[in-house]
């Protein structure tokens, strides 16, 4: 599984950002799909999954502003960001787990400033 993430961008505080994660490869809906993050100086936090069965998980400090869907007729998840805040700043990473295969896609930079 190949995985190419886009949407990161330059955004204001308060403004909004999709990312998508584009999977190649078979069997895209087998796969739990997650978004990490990594801002300098810190290590990479989980910031959303989606299950092979649909159910989500958010990390805390998204709960309410990120929603993490998938779209399994297009090989692709999504990070839709709201309400974002310049600690949301970060190299975003989608990764696809089928245990006990994980990928990793190459990451998109989200920056929060105004």
């Amino acid at each position: 599984v190949q995985l190419q993430a886009s949407g990161g961008g330059l955004v204001q505080p308060g403004g909004s950002l999709r990312l998508s994660c584009a999977a190649s490869g078979s069997m895209f809906s087998l796969y739990h799909m997650s978004w990490f993050r990594q801002a300098p100086g810190k290590s990479r936090e989980l910031v959303a999954t989606v299950t092979s069965g649909s159910s989500t998980n958010y990390g805390d400090s998204v709960k309410g502003r990120f929603t993490i869907s998938r779209d399994n007729a297009k090989n692709t998840v999504y990070l839709q960001m709201n309400s974002l805040k310049p600690e949301d700043t970060a190299v975003y990473f989608c990764q696809a787990v089928m245990a006990p295969r994980i990928y990793w896609g190459q990451g998109t930079q989200v920056t929060v400033s105004s």
